[in-house]
């Protein structure tokens, strides 16, 4: 693990000294003429095996490409992809991307001296807002975590205790939904319940909105029900088939128009393309057709 933590850190500076004589200003140049005062943003576990294999390249790809925000999802042992938080922030802005957002889980299982929501907690909170970050998610319950309404009220709780924690490293706390939040369980929707179970001071949601129309739910009835509680969106799209698949923004069925138009009603302020999986191209492809979808449409965050 040593080695392989030396070899990121060198690559990080042999890479970023290499920009700065090929061509860095440019690359900042680019991004800056392209998002304006807004940006658009990409969810990191879209590229995940390239992350993994070479974090440097696949930013440096996704900087020249025209993204301007990433959102972390490879947080772990006080390390982003690899690297300290100092690092990681040093490729960042020598490559002109910021990151709004990153994900981590509740670490309801992992062992006492993880940095998660149930341990440790202030520490990775200070992680987070080390790099940039405005937000902190909670990306995922895992099935052990939300059998029934008890266990979604005990995660409410700790989603409040989170976010007023994560407000004293000043940042902001989020939940990212999918699909499972709104099945009927125990005559009630789960989502619905964390909505009403935590404080709008401490805690918001970042809707993904390819899951929340898989589960046959009207985002902007949320919006309009819920005001300025979604600062965060995930976009990716639907396939029109049977198995409503994941597909490039542009290429699917989901209005992004209507949606788009309610995101001030949201309180929309950053919004990740993200892709789970990748049918028909590859996952660096993928995010190029959306990206290129937005811009033709002038979508910002």
């Amino acid at each position: 693990m040593a080695t392989r933590r030396k070899f990121i850190k060198d690559s990080a500076l042999f890479s970023l000294a290499g920009l700065s004589i090929s061509g860095l200003t440019l690359l900042q140049s680019k991004a800056a003429s392209i998002s304006g005062i807004n940006d658009i943003g990409l969810q990191l576990y879209t590229v995940r095996d390239a992350m993994a294999a070479d974090p440097i390249q696949t930013l440096t790809a996704l900087a020249k490409m025209g993204y301007t925000d990433v959102e972390s999802a490879g947080y772990s042992e006080r390390k982003f992809y690899g690297m300290s938080p100092k690092e990681f922030r040093i490729v960042l802005d020598d490559l002109g991307l910021k990151t709004n957002s990153g994900h981590t889980l509740t670490g309801a299982n992992t062992p006492k001296a993880s940095y998660t929501m149930y341990s440790n907690w202030a520490a990775a909170c200070e992680d987070f807002a080390s790099i940039g970050q405005k937000y902190i998610v909670c990306g995922y319950l895992f099935d052990y975590e939300r059998k029934n309404l008890d266990q979604y009220r005990k995660i409410a709780d700790l989603f409040n205790k989170s976010g007023k924690i994560a407000s004293e490293h000043g940042i902001k706390f989020a939940y990212h939904n999918h699909d499972f939040e709104f099945e009927n369980l125990e005559g009630q929707l789960p989502y619905d319940l964390l909505l009403a179970n935590t404080d709008p001071n401490y805690v918001n949601f970042e809707l993904d909105l390819y899951w929340i129309k898989k589960a046959g739910k009207d985002p902007l009835t949320y919006f309009k029900n819920h005001k300025g509680r979604f600062p965060l969106w995930h976009i990716k799209d639907m396939e029109a088939g049977s198995d409503k698949f994941f597909t490039e923004v542009g290429n699917g069925i989901i209005n992004w128009s209507e949606i788009f138009d309610a995101q001030a009603e949201a309180g929309m302020q950053h919004f990740y393309v993200e892709q789970d999986f990748c049918k028909n191209h590859k996952p660096l492809e993928s995010v190029k057709i959306s990206l290129d979808y937005i811009n033709s449409k002038g979508y910002r965050g």
